[in-house]
């Protein structure tokens, strides 16, 4: 199958390598041409818990035409990154392409909505992996937890699970799913909880959570995205949210979200797209997100300095 991967940061990287390595003829599409030329000519290495390995049959480009039309087109930029990505790879799109989008946050489908017929839309939750670019060409990975794979607009299909067994075959832990969104949602009430309160607060997850009045702020920020679904009419598989947001923050109390890691490396973050769009949906369905709008408002005049 011939697959192209949007963004090869740390997670992307992580894809194109294992699929590579699977048998598949892979392109890795990014505008960091430094990291293309390292993949080009030395390979990618890919190391930590699916194992250490060479990668040297990856190819590589800055632009997703000269990959020509693929089976398989995997968006794994940054959720600011969706739509850009979504346009640039209508050259490479035929009526059979199947277009996967892994973010974090809420709105990657719509987003792709904007530039592409979403009939051939598929969304992905991806957790535990704790991916990180070692150096040029070097990915590292800590975990391999679970791919969760669904249809945009819902339902279980025959082309969902065959690409759920492809990811498999190369490696990865995935389970197809009915309804996707309940997974992006509950991945969402987490990220909210933990990624704008670290990040203002320069903590760990398990920091936040030790100390009382910051652990006070994150969960409000969590509990608001929950009424926000609720009123949606998510349906979410946990009644607790406190609990169920505590039992996932204690697994990983040494993690720092990406978010904060890109503020400690005075990067633009995913704000929008996480604590920032839980202000956006409480409009859209008469709930309330004060605590949302005040860590989102605190980062994004962080990140204007950043300029």
């Amino acid at each position: 199958m011939r697959i192209a991967v949007i963004g090869v940061g740390a997670m992307g990287s992580v894809y194109a390598g294992l699929l590579a390595d699977a048998g598949h003829e892979v392109w890795a599409i990014d505008l960091w041409q430094e990291h293309l030329t390292a993949i080009r000519e030395k390979g990618l290495r890919v190391e930590g818990a699916s194992g250490d390995r060479l990668v040297s049959s990856i190819n590589v480009a800055t632009s997703a035409a000269d990959a020509g039309p693929c089976d398989l087109v995997i968006i794994a930029t940054k959720a600011a990154g969706v739509a850009a990505a979504a346009q640039s790879i209508a050259p490479i799109v035929t009526p059979s392409t199947l277009v996967l989008t892994i973010q974090n946050g809420l709105g990657a489908g719509e987003r792709i909505g904007q530039h592409l017929n979403t009939a051939n839309v598929l969304l992905g939750v991806a957790g535990g992996f704790g991916a990180s670019i070692r150096g040029l060409g070097h990915v590292h990975h800590n975990g391999m937890e679970l791919i969760r794979l669904g249809e945009m607009h819902g339902g279980l299909s025959e082309r969902l699970e065959d690409l759920a067994a492809l990811w498999r075959e190369a490696g990865f832990k995935v389970k197809a799913f009915a309804d996707i969104n309940q997974l992006i949602w509950e991945k969402f009430v987490c990220n909210v909880t933990f990624s704008g309160p670290c990040t203002v607060f320069g903590r760990t997850i398990g920091e936040v959570m030790d100390d009382p009045m910051t652990w006070q702020i994150a969960k409000n920020c969590g509990l608001e995205a929950y009424r926000a679904g609720c009123a949606k009419a998510i349906n979410f598989s946990f009644t607790d949210p406190v609990r169920y947001i505590s039992d996932f923050g204690r697994r990983m109390p040494d993690a720092r979200p990406s978010m904060l890691l890109d503020h400690l490396a005075s990067q633009r973050s995913e704000i929008d797209a996480i604590n920032g769009m839980v202000p956006v949906v409480a409009k859209e369905v008469g709930t309330e997100a004060p605590y949302n709008e005040v860590i989102s408002a605190v980062v994004r005049v962080r990140e204007a300095g950043f300029e």
